[in-house]
């Protein structure tokens, strides 16, 4: 009697590498990332960077880890604070190692169904922070797809919104994109086009795509040496 077949939807991180991937790795050249002498991983930087239409990206160990390194590259004074919808994995997953070890403060936004923050309520804790003895704002970040919110896609219409809203209160934008191909496929976009807005952007390689560890981070060459020098 043949095995039973089994769907496991505990997660999209329970992946495993196809066949084509394993060899891959086990005929990788590789080398000292320090001396950014590992070809491989210099020519994944610069796909993902090509990708995403940024200057430059950088390979971290985990999403978590890139996030917190965004944030501390962002954010260079401690006590400055973030904006972050109240459902985002930053929030509720990360905060600790957000206001522990990169120092910062966050700001929880009520999290629409679809996984966007209003605008309004944004540009209201702008106008808070300038009447009272409170930190600005230095950081959006916000996530794409939504995880919480049953994998919601934030739309192009949302972005552009939020763009808006970035250059007018001067708050760059970091995009937890641990998904962000899944966004991609279901907007029929290119990825440069749905991160045209952003400042920078984190992805995992480790859930739909399979990949056994790993994610990337991209945005300019300075925020990159910023985010590498946190790693």
């Amino acid at each position: 009697m043949d095995a039973p077949r089994v769907v496991d939807l505990r997660s999209d991180t329970v992946t495993q590498p196809t066949p084509e991937m394993r060899q891959a790795m086990k005929d990788a050249v590789v080398g000292d990332d320090v001396f950014k002498e590992d070809p491989t991983v210099n020519e994944l930087e610069r796909v993902v960077a090509e990708l995403f239409g940024k200057e430059a990206a950088l390979l971290v160990p985990t999403g978590t880890m890139g996030n917190l390194a965004s944030v501390m590259t962002h954010c260079t004074k401690k006590g400055q604070e973030i904006l972050v919808g109240d459902s985002s994995h930053i929030f509720r997953k990360e905060h600790e190692s957000v206001t522990k070890i990169a120092g910062m403060q966050t700001w929880a936004v009520p999290t629409e169904a679809d996984g966007s923050l209003l605008i309004e309520d944004l540009l209201s804790r702008v106008r808070q922070s300038d009447l009272q003895q409170r930190p600005s704002p230095s950081l959006l970040c916000l996530e794409n797809t939504h995880n919480v919110c049953g994998g919601t896609v934030l739309p192009i219409e949302y972005l552009n919104k939020a763009s808006q809203f970035s250059k007018h209160s001067k708050i760059p934008i970091h995009m937890d994109g641990a998904r962000i191909m899944n966004a991609a496929t279901y907007l029929d976009q290119p990825v440069a086009e749905i991160l045209k807005g952003c400042d920078s952007v984190m992805m995992c390689l480790t859930k739909g795509l399979a990949c056994p560890g790993g994610s990337v981070v991209a945005g300019s060459k300075e925020y990159v040496q910023g985010v590498s020098r946190a790693r």
